[in-house]
């Protein structure tokens, strides 16, 4: 079974992400003027800062400028950057996954193209750009559906043969890292014809165009974040991809295995940093608020509600680790170690229904003041719940376990 004592390496690139969060972005994060605004704009130049920390190579193997983490180490640093901030968390995350990703299914040809420019620069994130088969299996909010569509999925990207390369059309409604990709991943449906095709373009290409100005949700009004991380709508029109920039079909496909899986693991270790912000904050309080002739930590009532907070935050960062090692060791499945179950949903619907609920008890802490938009619980509160109703954790994601354990399989 996997171990749960960090090494030397782990603890000491854990304890520096967190001196840098807890005293430099924290902070700012918290400030009652930045709380106040709905709108709270991606702190770019901690982003930088912790991209120098080489946060976004971090899963990428030495040889190729990286640390090698598995998925594992790369949850405990999420883990810390989202006490701090939730969009940094998921902007670094996303890129580090990709990273390993497309470097793995790259030709030497590209990545000798396209890696300097990542190694160069600390704002070239990466996005992508695929299609979601599975998008009618459950519904969530945060699935792709244009305003002009009357269908999901439609308008989908679409690739032309256009000599030895490719000219590709296409509307992307709602693309992570978006708003700082150096680089996308596209996948796109081959017109007249069978499969998709996966291309790397770059940013500056022409034909590509990013609007950073993203629909309110439940339209008009005051906009309210309904999305984590830096997210934006990305239009292809005409756009040329040459040969040597698609990649190879086998190496595509290995590309976006797993990504899923790893994906959802890793915004559960969000979720418990974001959980951990807001537990760490009812405790000071209630350290320092003094009501009926004591503290209030010392009232059964705070105690019980800080001591359920604790306990869920502690279940839900185990079942994330354990989540992420047997993603790691798929041989613990194979000879029987652990049971053959989708770890990945298992860690994220949990945690995501558990911090929620663990949130709303460490804001009661704070009486009235805990609904006050320049106090942070009500964005810890706001962040749980968005969460918790992301593509990946909707009402349908527990049916992807009752099909282990039923053995039968939605159509």
């Amino acid at each position: 079974m996997y171990d749960l004592q960090l090494t030397a390496e782990q603890l000491e690139f854990r304890d520096a992400v967190r001196d840098f969060v807890t005293q430099e972005v924290q902070p700012a994060a918290i400030d009652p003027k930045r709380l106040e605004p709905f709108e709270k704009p991606l702190m770019t130049g901690f982003l930088d800062q912790l991209s120098q920390m080489g946060l976004r190579g971090l899963a990428l193997p030495e040889a190729a400028g990286g640390a090698g983490a598995d998925l594992l180490t790369c949850c405990v640093l999420l883990e810390e950057i989202a006490a701090g901030d939730v969009d940094l968390a998921m902007v670094l995350g996303e890129t580090a996954l990709l990273a390993r990703a497309v470097h793995d299914a790259m030709n030497d040809g590209q990545r000798k193209r396209w890696w300097p420019k990542f190694d160069a620069g600390e704002r070239f994130h990466l996005a992508l750009i695929a299609r979601d088969d599975d998008a009618e299996l459950g519904w969530s909010y945060h699935h792709a559906v244009p305003a002009d569509a009357d269908v999901i999925g439609a308008p989908e990207v679409v690739a032309e043969r256009d000599g030895k390369g490719w000219t590709i059309n296409g509307l992307a409604p709602f693309v992570p890292n978006a708003p700082v990709a150096g680089l996308f991943i596209v996948q796109a449906k081959i017109a007249d014809g069978p499969g998709t095709v996966s291309v790397l373009i770059g940013r500056d290409a022409k034909g590509l165009s990013i609007d950073d100005e993203l629909p309110a949700f439940g339209g008009g009004g005051e906009r309210a974040r309904w999305h984590h991380g830096a997210m934006a709508a990305v239009t292809l029109k005409n756009c040329k991809v040459a040969e040597e920039d698609v990649l190879a079909a086998d190496a595509a496909h290995r590309l976006l295995q797993g990504l899923v899986a790893r994906r959802s693991i890793q915004t559960a270790a969000v979720n418990v940093g974001v959980a951990r912000a807001a537990y760490e904050a009812a405790i000071d309080y209630a350290k320092m608020r003094w009501q009926g002739g004591a503290y209030i930590v010392q009232h059964q009532a705070i105690g019980m509600k800080l001591a359920d907070v604790a306990i869920q935050l502690e279940a839900a960062r185990a079942l994330t680790m354990k989540a992420a090692w047997i993603t790691d060791h798929p041989e613990a499945v194979s000879e029987r170690s652990v049971n053959d179950l989708p770890w990945h949903v298992v860690a994220r619907t949990f945690t995501a229904q558990s911090l929620h609920r663990a949130t709303l008890e460490a804001t009661e802490c704070f009486g009235a003041m805990g609904v006050m938009r320049d106090m942070p619980l009500q964005k810890y509160v706001h962040d749980t719940l968005v969460l918790q109703h992301s593509a990946d954790c909707n009402l349908a994601a527990p049916l992807v376990v009752a099909e282990a354990v039923a053995g039968y399989s939605r159509s």
